[in-house]
């Protein structure tokens, strides 16, 4: 962003999932949290249709 200054138009702008990501991980780290892991069995899960209400 510091690289880019004054070339983005403002407002908001997405940002690729592996930067979200990245910065999600240091502001919580920061806080002293992490973010959870899926299972495999989570993954299959959220995945399917085949399963839940």
């Amino acid at each position: 962003m510091l690289r880019g200054r004054g070339q983005l138009a403002a407002g908001v702008h997405a940002l690729p999932q592996a930067i979200d990501h990245a910065i999600a991980t240091l502001k919580l780290q920061a806080m002293g949290m992490a973010i959870d892991t899926l299972t495999v069995e989570q993954v299959h899960y959220l995945a399917s249709w085949e399963e839940g209400t």
